[in-house]
């Protein structure tokens, strides 16, 4: 779904757009710096877009062997500028296809995995537990669903108002709220729910903030 932004403008949105966005981001990243102990680790960002997740994650671990998956190549002709002391390796490509055949230390995603049906969304789950090495970690920073109607709209109301706040205009309010026609969110104990069944230690979730969240899960 990285085709329905313009690849020009999306960092300065998401600073418009994510209320939280220095917690939710650090978090993710805090979480991998916390689990990964080797030096120069193997690293898997889906839907990588201009690359956000993965700065905030190496400016916390610094190298690793970075390998970013997006269908979108625009945004990954931004995240190569903005990583591009890592060299990272490009994966342009859905999240429903194959995922890289290589093991990794963290897969990381950030605002992406929402854009799936929940039956594809537990497969990829299952898919990257396999491509994880013992002891990896999985960090979904994502946008979540509201457990009813009345919980969505004030989530909505939270994240549209914040926006408003950090300087969103009514013209970038009505193309988020277009693009979220396309979110198939799933509720936040669903999705770590599906974690632990699949295989996942120590899932858990890590930070909220209304309709953005933070979990994660260990390959044992």
């Amino acid at each position: 779904m990285s085709k329905i932004w313009n690849a020009s403008e999306y960092d300065l949105s998401r600073r418009r757009l994510i209320p939280c966005y220095d917690l939710f981001y650090s978090t993710a990243a805090e979480l991998a710096a916390r689990s990964i102990k080797v030096s120069s680790p193997a690293i898997l960002d889906l839907g990588a877009g201009t690359g956000l997740l993965s700065e905030f994650v190496l400016n916390k671990i610094g190298p690793a062997s970075l390998h970013l998956l997006d269908e979108s190549p625009e945004m990954l002709a931004k995240a190569q500028q903005r990583l591009a002391e890592y060299n990272p390796q490009v994966f342009i490509q859905q999240m429903t296809e194959p995922l890289p055949s290589i093991k990794f230390h963290a897969v990381i995603s950030s605002l992406a995995i929402h854009h799936l049906t929940d039956g594809d969304k537990r497969n990829l789950f299952r898919r990257i537990h396999k491509s994880l090495l013992p002891g990896g970690v999985f960090i979904n920073a994502e946008q979540i669903l509201g457990i009813n109607e009345w919980q969505e709209q004030l989530f909505d109301d939270m994240h549209l108002n914040g926006a408003r706040a950090l300087g969103s205009d009514e013209n970038e309010i009505r193309a988020a709220q277009e693009r979220m026609k396309f979110d198939k969110c799933a509720m936040l104990s669903d999705q770590v729910s599906w974690l632990s069944e699949i295989g996942f230690k120590n899932t858990g979730t890590f930070f909220q903030h209304f309709r953005f969240a933070v979990y994660a899960g260990w390959k044992e």
